[in-house]
């Protein structure tokens, strides 16, 4: 039902069949036809259209000639309201289901920078080229703010990693995407840049480039749990920065394997081996206790495929 004034200043539910049998009548000219094609009996026609007629404030919106009807001055300055009705229920109609088939809408996003090194891009493509309506709107960030603004309802979905420590299950919910080992990027001629791996507590006494001063919450939180304080010589934001520094000769530093393809030639890439230092895991995480967006699943397969691409 919509609701409707009436000229009389009143106000009346106007039922939108009332309308769909009116458009039927003066499309075909005629009760009889236009009831064949709303699978109604004439006279439940006829009152349709006398219901609508009296919520209009009673005129009547139809002559009836020998053969059929005809509109009426007020029945023609129904007709473009009520053409425009239908246009927009129609178009409403179509618009939901789209939305559900997630052939439209948006699709709101964050990642970490390093999923943004090829994770994300490659997801991004997949699912444009299913889903080419869907509008995505991308930011990057941390882990701990885009769970933040996850939960606030800013975004749909955020890749998040357990880089900071274990992730809030009780406020979101965690799709796993992979599990990614670490490595050290050395300068070329550092003596452990031919190793196999190497154990973090070996590099106990090295000068580190990192994106913090403080370890807790970054990738070299992993050394606070090997005993050792790492000391933080540069802070260096950016991972393409970070390997200059590296690649001169000014520290070291950890590197995920999620960057690791887009490491220059001039810095060697050590695994880190240490049992006691867990891979870290990657998540897609929605918010918990929210109606996803239709188009938040068909995201969620693509970013699992391309962790699957990474990984395999």
């Amino acid at each position: 039902m919509a609701a409707m004034h009436t000229a009389h200043g009143g106000a009346s539910d106007l039922s939108t069949f009332w309308l769909r049998a009116f458009l039927e009548v003066a499309r075909e000219g005629s009760f009889t036809v236009a009831a064949r094609r709303l699978s109604l009996t004439q006279s439940a026609v006829s009152r349709q259209i006398a219901s609508l007629e009296d919520a209009l404030g009673g005129a009547p919106l139809f002559d009836r000639l020998p053969r059929g009807v005809r509109l009426t001055a007020h029945g023609r300055a129904v007709l473009p309201h009520a053409q425009a009705v239908a246009g927009q229920l129609s178009r409403l109609r179509q618009e939901l289901t789209d939305l559900e088939g997630a052939a439209r809408g948006l699709l709101r996003f964050g990642a970490f920078a390093t999923a943004d090194v090829a994770l994300v891009p490659r997801a991004i493509a997949a699912f444009r080229a299913r889903h080419p309506g869907v509008t995505l709107t991308r930011e990057e960030g941390f882990t701990g703010p885009l769970l933040t603004r996850l939960a606030d309802g800013d975004l749909d979905l955020a890749v998040v990693s357990t880089t900071g420590g274990p992730l809030p299950e009780d406020v979101c919910e965690l799709h796993h995407l992979l599990d990614e080992r670490l490595y050290v990027a050395l300068p070329a001629a550092h003596p452990l840049a031919g190793e196999p791996s190497v154990g973090l507590a070996h590099l106990a006494d090295e000068d580190w480039i990192s994106g913090s001063a403080e370890p807790a919450g970054t990738l070299l939180d992993a050394a606070l749990r090997h005993g050792f304080r790492p000391r933080v010589a540069h802070v260096v934001g950016e991972w393409t920065a970070k390997q200059g520094y590296v690649a001169a000769g000014l520290g070291v530093a950890l590197i995920p394997a999620l960057a690791a393809q887009g490491v220059r030639q001039d810095v060697a890439l050590v695994p880190v081996h240490d049992e006691g230092t867990p891979a870290r895991a990657v998540y897609a995480a929605t918010a918990r206790g929210r109606s996803p967006v239709p188009s938040a699943e068909p995201f969620l397969a693509a970013l699992r495929e391309s962790g699957r691409l990474l990984t395999g």
